[in-house]
């Protein structure tokens, strides 16, 4: 709200007075309107506000002491003795033309036994300090159901205690008139600060509506100060000054950047020699404590600086609320991909301006309003030292002293020195250090960089003149700490990555401010080496130049040789010379051989193009341990460029010359998680240079390897879909594979167990079948044996099968299978009498056993002698296998029940020798 408020007296008599419309004084205007808070305006009258200031007088039971206004809505808190009342700010809307403000007193709290000095009020939080006690509070908002009785139940336990200390007071006070009584230091944080036995009791004095809200308190922070003591003497002059709660709010963007929105809130107070900031938003702690070199008068804090004047000078110090502000916005800020300097930070004094006895400071925008008097032997009665908290005798206010006709006062208003600007001044500034590398570079640049970060959290950022020269001074910041962090033995080296990635740096432009330093340089600290190596070990889509590669090279040979292999494997160290590579890979072999070392050589072999040194180096090894050293380095197989896998020039190789170690190496990297499902697929299409939608053999290749060691089940049942459902393609559109198959089908029922031992019946129907099939058969035997085994999930992939089902004697075999796997039985053995009525049997033999038993004589017998009923004795197949049938029936029924199943229009003769080894069977047992 635009209002100014004041405490005033006349005739000493105090008054709260809040000032409305003020501008139009500076504008020229004399006229003054009166009126009590709360007044309602008539229409007529009310038109006249608009060229008028408004005088709002507001009415206190006791006489008010200290004020604060609320920076986030305006809110208004009055101290009075022994209570703070609470006034919301209003915004009465008279006309469409013409919209007023007004207070309501809304809410009392009633602190028993405290006369506040000075008091802070920031959204819904409230810092009230006494001479010597600071305590801090927040309002929560509650239920409307609960409140009334939880309101009451707090406000019986809070009143109970101040009865008794009230007792022993005045029992003690005769005997007390003549001491000062000191208590203990005290600070109590977060929960702990209820213990402060400040009883606190609530009473809401708006009218009660449906949108009224509801509070209760909740303790923050208590801490109580001791007074200084020396040998010479008790000090009465400590008491602490300048209360202040800030607000920081979240960093605007262009969708919220009419809104504010508060991210922090911090508290500062301070005793005459030192001053304490606190953080009061998530979590209540100590940030920083600020020593001044003299006794000061009063603070002002910003989110920049704190200002402190003393009885000669104005000091101004660096704060911590940026940082602070900046890991409550951002959780995971202190990464390896954003830092920010610590809040822990030890603070600076930045500068240091004499002036003739300051007695008062504020701060507006980029000025500091500053007021003075030049009589220094005359203080003013308001900052006189009293023991009102000391002595239990003074328990009454003193009136100020009238101080118009007092000479020697002066106001300064003093523009700050731009952010851009003293951001300049430190960075020179810390070029004295540089070269001794030392922590007070560090120091001072982040500083800077916490001077700049703070501007860009200001809510107006976006609007201001200096936006883009913000940001850059942002990033300028973040690469100068990179080079400090990269440069200098400290031990919080790891954060020079995450500031070379804010500052926007490439690769090469880090190495070229490296080179900027003049003589080469023979060390190199850990910070550049943790840099590079995190850089380059990420799929960034930035190649080196050949210069910059072969000095990479260089750094990581003296610093650390044991990552070499993994560096030359980098996608951005392409351009590096490989001879190079080679002879610094073959010093290091000497010392540290690996696996990985040689498949590096090896890869830096097959850039130079000369083959004799590249199998020279694969023939150091067995193939199934080169394929396992892909793992501790997958780079050198496959690479992300632009968030697609890309195969190297060794994946190409090995392609057409070891396409089994290719495929090896590529399961082995999936079971270790270095490659999954999909980005092999895409891998092994780039590699092989295939359309999205065609799947070359060389991937088949992979799926059924990886069958064989794949544990997953849903990564095993995705496979198995995916190799049916080549194999059906392959099959139905009499697609020959485009390069012969690593594994045939004896070799994968040999080594997998997904893939199963083709039924004799299956054989039987296939050795019957047409020739054309037999240019497939390699593929159809595959899928038999897929489906010949217990892991495929049937019914999962029956629509894949469809195609299949009406394709000759593969086909039926298929769907002979998917029956006999769903239990479908009957069905079974109608489509094999329909279509290959001598494989019956053979079926019979190997599916109908155990439970399924019963089908010989309830299905297959009836069937058999149905269709040969119909057909006559024409069909020898069925009469041989309904005599193949018949053996087995009588091997298992009784005779009665034997003689129920024979038809009754057969021949006698046919039955006759099953009934008789049938019966002779019964009396053999």
């Amino acid at each position: 709200g635009d209002y100014l408020v004041t405490i005033e007296e006349k005739s000493k008599a105090t008054f709260l007075r809040v000032y409305t419309n003020w501008r139009c004084m500076s504008a020229g205007s004399s006229r003054v309107c009166v009126r009590m808070v709360g007044h309602k305006m008539e229409e007529s009258y009310s038109e006249t506000l608009k060229e008028q200031m408004s005088v709002v007088e507001m009415p206190l039971s006791d006489p008010p002491l200290c004020i604060s206004c609320c920076p986030v809505n305006g809110d208004l808190l009055v101290g009075c003795r022994n209570k703070l009342v609470m006034f919301c700010l209003k915004y009465l809307v008279i006309n469409q033309n013409l919209t007023v403000l007004d207070f309501e007193r809304s809410l009392i709290l009633h602190i028993d036994n405290l006369i506040p000095a000075e008091v802070a009020f920031c959204a819904r939080h409230i810092a009230i300090t006494t001479e010597l006690d600071v305590l801090i509070l927040k309002l929560e908002l509650v239920q409307q159901s609960t409140d009334r009785a939880e309101q009451c139940a707090y406000r019986v336990s809070t009143l109970e205690k101040p009865v008794n200390r009230g007792s022993s007071t005045r029992t003690l006070q005769l005997e007390l008139d003549d001491f000062i009584i000191c208590q203990k230091p005290v600070e109590l944080l977060g929960e702990e600060s209820k213990l402060c036995e400040i009883p606190i009791t609530l009473e809401s004095t708006e009218l009660p509506t449906e949108d009224t809200k509801h509070f209760q308190v909740q303790y923050l922070l208590f801490r109580r100060f001791t007074p200084d003591q020396s040998p010479f003497g008790f000090c009465e002059e400590t008491k602490l000054h300048s209360v202040q709660l800030l607000p920081v709010y979240q960093t605007a963007h262009k969708e919220t950047e009419d809104k504010r929105e508060l991210l922090s809130l911090f508290c500062f107070f301070s005793l005459p020699h030192v001053g304490y900031l606190y953080s009061v938003g998530k979590v209540v702690e100590l940030i920083s404590t600020y020593q001044y070199s003299e006794k000061s008068e009063q603070a002002v804090l910003t989110p920049q600086f704190l200002h402190v004047i003393t009885s000669e000078n104005l000091q101004c110090f660096t704060v911590r609320c940026s940082a602070a502000a900046a890991r409550d916005e951002d959780p995971y800020i202190d990464t390896t991909l954003k830092a920010c300097p610590p809040v822990s930070l030890d603070v600076c004094t930045l500068r240091m301006q004499l002036f003739i006895g300051p007695r008062a400071i504020c701060h507006f925008k980029k000025h500091i309003i500053l007021l003075t008097k030049a009589d220094t032997e005359d203080i003013t009665e308001r900052r006189k030292p009293t023991r009102r908290m000391l002595s239990v005798k003074a328990d009454s206010i003193k009136s100020r002293t009238n101080s118009e006709s007092e000479p020697g006062w002066n106001l300064y208003i003093i523009n700050t020195v731009s952010t851009i600007q003293l951001y300049r001044e430190m960075v020179d500034y810390s070029r004295t250090y540089e070269n001794v590398k030392t922590e007070s570079c560090i120091h001072l640049l982040s500083e800077a960089h916490l001077l700049v970060r703070a501007a860009i959290m200001d809510p107006h950022f976006l609007k201001s003149d200096e936006k883009e020269e913000l940001l850059r001074a942002f990033r300028e910041s973040c690469a100068f700490l990179g080079d400090c962090y990269s440069r200098f033995d400290t031990k919080d080296y790891h954060l020079a990555l995450p500031y070379y990635r804010m500052s926007g740096l490439s690769m090469s432009e880090v190495l070229k401010r490296l080179a900027s330093e003049g003589a080469e340089m023979q060390t190199y600290e850990k910070g550049l080496i943790f840099y590079l190596t995190h850089s380059l070990n990420e799929d960034l889509d930035e190649e080196l130049s050949k210069e910059s590669a072969n000095k990479v090279l260089q750094i990581f040979y003296l610093a650390d040789p044991g990552q070499l292999p993994h560096i030359l494997c980098s996608p951005c160290m392409t351009n590096v010379c490989p001879l190079t590579a080679v002879n610094y890979l073959q010093k290091i072999e000497k010392t540290m051989p690996s696996v990985v070392l040689t498949l590096t050589k090896a890869f830096m072999a097959l850039k130079m193009g000369d083959l004799m040194v590249y199998e020279h180096e694969m023939d150091s090894y067995k193939e199934t341990i080169l394929a396992c050293g892909f793992i501790g380095q997958p780079k050198l197989l496959r690479q992300h460029k632009e968030g697609i896998v890309m195969p190297t020039e060794f994946a190409v190789h090995l392609k057409e010359m070891q396409p089994g170690l290719l495929v090896a190496a590529t399961v082995a990297l999936h079971e270790n998680s270095k490659i999954d499902l999909e980005e092999a697929n895409t891998f092994f299409k780039m590699l092989c240079s295939d359309s999205e939608n065609t799947i070359p053999q060389l991937l088949v290749d992979f799926w059924e390897a990886l069958l064989v060691v794949c544990s997953q089940e849903e990564i095993l049942q995705e496979l198995l879909l995916r190799v049916t459902s080549q194999y059906v393609w392959r099959i139905s559109k009499q697609q020959l594979p485009e390069t012969k198959p690593l594994k045939t089908t004896e070799d994968l029922i040999n080594s997998c167990n997904h893939f199963g031992l083709i039924f004799p019946w299956v054989t039987f129907i296939m050795s019957v079948g047409s020739p054309s099939d037999k240019d497939y058969c390699e593929d159809i035997s595959k899928l038999q044996s897929l489906l010949c085994s217990q892991s495929i999930n049937i019914a999962s992939a029956l629509p894949v099968l469809e195609p299949l089902t009406e394709a000759g004697n593969t086909g039926l075999t298929i769907r002979v299978l998917c029956n006999t796997r769903l239990g479908k039985y009957e069905e079974a053995i109608d489509q094999l009498l329909k279509r290959c009525p001598a494989a019956a049997v053979l079926y019979a033999q190997h599916e109908l056993n155990d439970d399924n038993r019963p089908l010989w004589w309830n299905k297959l017998l009836p069937e058999l002698c149905k269709r040969i009923r119909l057909t006559g004795n024409d069909c020898p197949v069925l009469i041989s296998s309904l005599k193949e049938t018949l053996s087995v029936v009588a091997m298992e029924l009784e005779l009665r029940d034997l003689l129920n199943l024979l038809p009754e229009d057969g021949t006698a003769a046919f039955f006759l020798p099953y009934l008789l080894h049938c019966s002779q069977r019964k009396l053999l047992t």
